[in-house]
């Protein structure tokens, strides 16, 4: 096979895909932050909840027999949404990824817009650093776990967490 072959054999091939429809030329919107399609459609599969680490986190608990509330604000008036919450315990638990939340251990700056993602992060982790506050002085005791802690040793400190707070306030 010569390389005059190969190069129609993948112009074919990509004539097909986009006439099936698995390939479109669309275009960023304007204004959008995205630097291509496909980093775009990447950051917009990103789940906001639900994401495998909480996931794996919820089961742990639940195994160790606790029941929670998933994805609300444990302080109404305030815009923030954890992750878990024990509503009598009145302890928050935030699963925080490890890029988007600036991980000392494992975040990796970005190449692309390397200014732009610096500038998310920091404001990611000063938000964090003002929900923390809010929260404690609401009367809150705030968990952060990182993604890449192991589920079941998390799950325990949040269990004794919350049967501590729950033997001090009955």
């Amino acid at each position: 096979m010569d390389a005059t072959t190969r190069a129609a054999n993948l112009a074919q091939a990509w004539t097909s895909a986009r006439e099936q429809g698995f390939v479109t030329d669309e275009q960023v919107p304007a204004g959008s932050w995205a630097s291509s399609p496909a980093s775009r459609a990447v950051m917009s599969a990103n789940k906001g909840r639900d994401t495998k680490p909480e996931k794996l986190l919820r089961s742990a608990l639940h195994r160790h027999g606790l029941r929670y509330r998933v994805g609300v604000r444990p302080v109404p008036d305030l815009r923030r949404t954890a992750d878990v919450v024990f509503t009598r315990a009145r302890v928050a638990v935030f699963v925080d990824g490890c890029y988007w939340h600036g991980c000392p251990e494992h975040h990796r700056p970005a190449k692309q817009g390397a200014a732009f993602w610096q500038d998310k992060i920091a404001g990611n982790q000063a938000r964090d650093a003002e929900t923390n506050e809010a929260l404690r002085d609401a009367g809150w005791l705030v968990i952060r776990v990182w993604e890449h802690e192991d589920p079941e040793q998390a799950a325990q400190a949040v269990a004794e967490a919350v049967r501590l707070r729950q033997n001090t306030s009955a």
